[in-house]
């Protein structure tokens, strides 16, 4: 792999071990303001890290409720676009505290690379809604009811 190539495995390490601590404000300090996420349903931006932090937060509980665990990740590919901008397609892994593999999704990033490092501006989701709702499905969680 190359050198960008590390560095990026770097970056992708970093924001999974902040994931798997659900430690938000970590999670909010490698992305870029603002942020944004863009997906078939639409488009989403997050004006500050604050903010981003703030989202994280709210989704903790399901994420818990659902076992997870852990979450690693495939760094799948990586294209220069740019001097400092790369598109990067991941996998992310997420494992329950067992060790098993709860589920995965698919997701591109636009980054940028600055004095500090990498820092994400854009994340395109492939199939992160499709994959947690199969998730609850299989463990009887029902989404829409927070009760359940």
């Amino acid at each position: 792999m190359d050198d960008i190539g590390s560095e990026i495995n770097d970056y992708l390490t970093a924001y999974a071990a902040t994931l798997t601590a659900f430690d938000s404000h970590a999670a909010a300090g490698l992305w870029g303001e603002p942020g944004m996420i863009l997906d078939d349903r639409g488009a989403g931006v997050i004006e500050s890290r604050e903010a981003m932090a703030s989202g994280l937060e709210r989704s903790y509980p399901l994420y818990r409720k659902l076992g997870l665990a852990s979450v690693g990740f495939e760094h799948v590919s990586h294209e220069r676009l740019s001097e400092r901008i790369f598109l990067v397609r991941v996998r992310w892994l997420f494992y329950a505290k067992d060790g098993s593999r709860l589920t995965d999704s698919t997701g591109s990033y636009l980054l940028r690379r600055d004095d500090e490092g990498f820092r994400a501006f854009v994340n395109v989701p492939a199939d992160d809604l499709e994959k947690l709702q199969a998730l609850a499905t299989a463990q009887g969680i029902d989404l829409a009811d927070p009760t359940s």
